[in-house]
């Protein structure tokens, strides 16, 4: 999975001081599967995976009230982010990975078309490679995560 979020976000998920990432809507993906951090602007990089432990998928009060100290946020920005949806996905993340340098939105443009997601999109083999292909290092640690699925 591709997830898009701020780069005050990234850090803190990287950091570990934040472990559970809010979203709109329903988030289908089951434990264990690795998730890749794209830091939106200013940063506009990919800037380091995790993996997700559970998806608790409720209304947003659930949401909030089963994960508010490992959201990284107020109550204030929780609710202005979910006014009007009707439902709240908590991704809770564990192992988080920094890349030792970003892999630049650039970069991975020049690897092939990448767009990165509004909020999050699952990959295929074609995106891990490109991904793989646009910086050594980031493709050997999908391979350590995803053997089956990078052939770079």
């Amino acid at each position: 999975m591709l997830l898009s979020v701020h780069p005050r976000f990234a850090n803190a998920i990287l950091a570990g001081s934040k472990t559970v990432e809010v979203r709109r809507q329903r988030v289908a993906a089951p434990p264990g599967t690795p998730v890749l951090l794209y830091a939106t602007t200013p940063t506009m990089a990919l800037v380091g995976m995790a993996r997700i432990a559970s998806v608790h998928v409720a209304s947003p009060k659930e949401v909030w009230s089963a994960h508010r100290a490992q959201t990284g946020i107020t109550r204030r920005e929780y609710d202005v982010y979910m006014d009007g949806a009707a439902q709240a996905s908590g991704l809770t993340l564990e192992d988080p990975l920094s890349f030792d340098k970003p892999v630049s939105l650039s970069a991975l443009r020049a690897a092939g078309t990448f767009h990165p997601p509004q909020s999050y999109r699952y990959m295929n083999s074609v995106d891990l490679r490109q991904v793989s292909e646009a910086d050594p290092a980031v493709g050997s640690a999908l391979r350590r995560v995803l053997p089956d699925a990078v052939h770079a």
